[in-house]
């Protein structure tokens, strides 16, 4: 289904098979039976999931009420390292072509799909991870479908999701500053204006993290709704306890169709739509702000060229509103040429410039010098992909990590585009608002 890639599967580190962990073969590997039907409800895709799942069985990738929600798994694969995008795709191109598929929908999302999230960099401690869901639940073009899937040689009976309880709100949330205080990370942003100033580079994205402690394990489901109702025009993820909004899309690949969304250049909002009017045309205007964006864009129409064909770039971005911010966006528009997966090019286009920097080994470089942590998952692509390589990959932003040994304990990150006219207390309060997001999902507020 992939071509030649089915063989290098035993590049793969880790695959779980429920409690059990090998090193893969194709023998290995058991047959997944998957059957999609067209099921008759017009619940929310967020309120099917169920209560009483282990944080890493929530999967979500939600806009506009469409999209895909799964939950169980029927297999999971971890990878590490400089090779995990390579040695992921590997090991679902096996899975995809062993499996037993029936699929009377026919729709985006429908079928065998796996969700995945992938760290931001090379070395960090943090596993990516595709995870295969018992079951998901999707609705595309106004048609709602249930998929089950399984090791077994049969199907459990079909029957349709109902929704479930209201999940409760976290109580007793605290928040403490992560690897930097807003004091240290100005003091970040002023020594990557510095770098900027004597050439080294010229665009470097620095973030931040807070950790937050609640009384109570974290339910991932409440997130998920609070962000889907205040931030309608993201994407609403959750995979492997990664949990968020993101407003970033780094690549979609629809029956050779190649789209991505680029943001850079922020403004916060006001809440008077007056004054806010004024401040996106400021923002059209920032020579700061379109400088960033330029970079952005740039390194991502460099990635995708050698994949696609027909490439639409804008020649300006427009300015899109969210309720906490503002930002720069341009929409590319592609076709997909060399039958590249849209796994395949997450993996090209990581990490742009949206997220690393310019030029990108070096901005990465400094980010690990400057930050003082590892990003995890956070600005790492998460999304999902179907058996036949479409789907599709936001960057993780506007999120939270779960602790799945302690969902009383998660990491909530922002970060800021740092080029030379950067003002470091600027950054830091652009940092708060693009915190705002999981701190209201967090505190109810």
């Amino acid at each position: 289904m992939f071509g030649a890639s089915q063989g290098r599967l035993t590049m793969v580190r880790i695959v779980e098979f429920g409690s059990m962990s090998t090193l893969p073969t194709p023998a290995a590997l058991p047959t997944l039976v998957v059957r999609t039907v067209a099921i008759d409800t017009d619940e929310p895709l967020l309120h099917l999931i169920p209560a009483g799942l282990p944080v890493e069985q929530c999967a979500s990738w939600v806009r506009h009420g469409e999209g895909i929600v799964g939950w169980g798994c029927a297999l999971r694969c971890e990878t590490r390292g400089a090779t995990r995008f390579e040695d992921a795709q590997a090991w679902w191109a096996s899975v995809a072509a062993h499996a037993v598929v029936r699929d009377e929908v026919g729709a985006s999302g429908s079928g065998l799909v796996c969700f995945g999230s992938f760290p931001f960099a090379d070395d960090s401690a943090e596993a990516a991870c595709l995870v295969v869901p018992e079951v998901v639940v999707g609705r595309a073009d106004g048609r709602t479908f249930v998929t089950w899937i399984t090791t077994r040689p049969e199907l459990v009976p079909l029957t349709t999701p109902v929704p479930a309880e209201v999940p409760a709100a976290p109580r007793g949330v605290a928040f403490s500053d992560g690897a930097l205080s807003p004091t240290d990370y100005a003091a970040a942003v002023e020594e990557a204006v510095d770098r900027i100033n004597t050439g080294e580079v010229d665009k470097v994205v620095l973030a931040r993290d807070l950790v937050v402690t609640a009384a109570d394990p974290v339910d991932p489901r409440w997130l998920l709704r609070r962000l889907a109702d205040g931030y309608e025009n993201t994407w609403v993820f959750a995979v492997d306890g990664l949990t968020g909004a993101t407003p970033e899309l780094l690549v979609r690949r629809d029956h050779g169709l190649v789209t991505s969304r680029v943001l850079a250049g922020t403004i916060r909002r006001t809440g008077d739509d007056e004054h806010d009017l004024a401040l996106a045309a400021s923002l059209a205007r920032s020579s700061k702000d379109l400088e960033e964006h330029e970079y952005a864009v740039r390194s991502v129409a460099e990635a995708l060229a050698p994949h696609c064909s027909s490439m639409n770039v804008p020649e300006s971005p427009f300015v899109l509103h969210l309720p906490n911010v503002m930002h720069l966006a341009t929409d590319l528009a592609a076709v997909a040429a060399n039958g590249a997966t849209s796994l395949a090019l997450a993996a090209a286009l990581h990490p742009s410039a949206a997220v690393g920097g310019t030029p990108t080994p070096d901005a990465v470089r400094i980010i690990g010098e400057l930050e003082q942590m590892d990003r995890g998952c956070y600005a790492g692509p998460v999304g999902w992909m179907d058996a036949t390589g479409d789907g599709a990959w936001g960057i993780a932003l506007r999120c939270g990590a779960i602790d799945v040994d302690d969902p009383r304990q998660l990491r909530i990150f922002a970060g800021c585009g740092i080029v030379a006219g950067s003002d470091p207390e600027a950054e830091v309060a652009e940092s708060v608002a693009k915190l705002v997001p999981m701190r209201d999902a967090l505190t109810g507020s």
